[in-house]
């Protein structure tokens, strides 16, 4: 699949459970929504993932990807420990400067 290289780079670090190369696709004050919460900055971004990668268990796969300019569209297979686990979540990027700046995961 054709992905942004910090896009690839984001879910193949997430994939090892490698929180310190995840955090270095973000922007320091990038945002991440997710279920509702809003995380700002890498200190928070870091807590939020920490916290669902240890509470889920989950794993991520892109399925596939869409890239209108500087916004990406990739839906991701995520199992886990979850009710409801396999789900396909829509994972929304804007990069800037090489690095993401926005994650919205619906």
């Amino acid at each position: 699949m054709d992905m942004p290289g910090i896009i690839d780079t984001y879910f193949e670090a997430d994939r090892r459970n490698d929180a310190n190369a995840l955090l270095d696709t973000f922007a320091v004050e990038a945002v991440v929504e997710d279920e509702r919460a809003r995380h700002q900055g890498v200190a928070a971004i870091r807590e939020w993932w920490v916290a669902a990668k240890k509470s889920a268990q989950y794993v991520a796969e892109p399925l596939e990807c869409t890239v209108d300019g500087d916004k990406a569209l990739i839906r991701a297979k995520v199992s886990g420990q979850f009710p409801g686990s396999p789900v396909t979540l829509a994972y929304e990027f804007a990069i800037k400067d090489g690095k993401i700046v926005r994650l919205e995961i619906q």
